[in-house]
C-alpha cells in the first residue's frame, strides 16, 4: 500500500477483527451478566471498528489511483465481514436467549433479551451521530479547501493584473524608443545631407580660387 496510515490502520482493524469473531461463539455459552458483558464488548469493539474503517476511507481520498482500487476493495471486504460478524452475534445473541434458563437466569431472561436490544440499538444510534459529525467534518474540510482554492486563484488573478501592467508599461517604453530611434535617424540623415553639402561648397570655393589664381599667374608672367 502507498499510505504509511492506512497500513497502520490495517493492522489495528485486524487485531479488532479477531477479538470480535470469538464472542458470538462465547455468548452462546452465557446468561446474565457475563452475556451483558460480551455484547458490551462486542459493540465498544464494533464501534472502534468502524471507526477505523471511516479513517481507511478517508485515506483513499488522497491515495494515488494505481493503489486505490486494491485498497478501497479491501475496505469493502472487511465491512462485509464486519457486517456479517454482527448478525451472527445477534443471532447467537437470540438463540441464547430461547434456549432453557437454569436457576435464577430463567426467570430475567426476556428481560436480558431487551436489555441487549437496547444496547445495539443505541450503538447503532451512537454510530449514525459518528458517522454525521464525520460527514459534517468533511464538509467542512471541503469549505476550507474550496476557500483556499478560491484566494489562490484571486491571487493569481491579481499577480497575472500586475504582470499585464508591467508588460503594458514595457511596451510603451520600447514604442517610445522607437520613436527616439526614428527621431534620430531622421537627424543623422539630416546632418548627413548638410554635410554633403558642405563638401560640395567647399569644392566649388576650391575650384574657383584655383580658376582665380591661375587667371593671375597667367596675367602676371605670360601675357606682355
Amino acid at each position: 500500500m502507498s499510505s504509511e496510515e492506512f497500513e497502520k490502520l490495517d493492522e489495528i482493524y485486524k487485531t479488532l477483527y479477531d477479538e470480535l469473531r470469538l464472542l458470538p461463539d462465547r455468548l452462546l455459552n452465557c446468561q446474565g451478566e457475563e452475556k451483558k458483558r460480551l455484547v458490551r464488548c462486542f459493540d465498544e469493539r464494533h464501534g472502534e471498528a468502524e471507526e477505523v474503517l471511516q479513517g481507511m476511507e478517508q485515506e483513499l481520498v488522497g491515495a494515488p489511483l494505481s493503489h486505490r482500487n486494491a485498497m478501497s476493495a479491501k475496505v469493502r471486504l472487511y465491512r462485509r465481514d464486519l457486517g456479517k460478524l454482527q448478525r451472527e452475534m445477534k443471532s447467537n445473541d437470540l438463540s441464547s436467549s430461547t434456549r432453557p434458563a437454569e436457576g435464577a437466569y430463567g426467570i430475567y431472561s426476556s428481560q436480558n433479551e431487551h436489555s441487549t436490544q437496547v444496547q445495539s440499538q443505541r450503538a447503532m444510534l451512537l454510530q449514525g451521530h459518528e458517522h454525521l459529525n464525520n460527514a459534517t467534518q468533511s464538509i467542512e474540510r471541503s469549505h476550507r479547501i474550496a476557500a483556499e482554492t478560491d484566494q489562490i486563484g484571486v491571487d493569481i488573478i491579481e499577480e497575472l493584473g500586475e504582470q499585464r501592467e508591467q508588460l503594458d508599461r514595457t511596451r510603451d517604453r520600447l514604442v517610445n524608443t522607437g520613436e527616439t530611434l526614428s527621431r534620430s535617424r531622421k537627424i543623422l540623415r539630416a546632418m548627413s545631407r548638410r554635410l554633403v553639402t558642405n563638401k560640395l561648397l567647399l569644392s566649388v570655393i576650391i575650384l574657383m580660387e584655383l580658376v582665380i589664381l591661375g587667371a593671375v599667374v597667367y596675367l602676371k608672367f605670360f601675357r606682355k
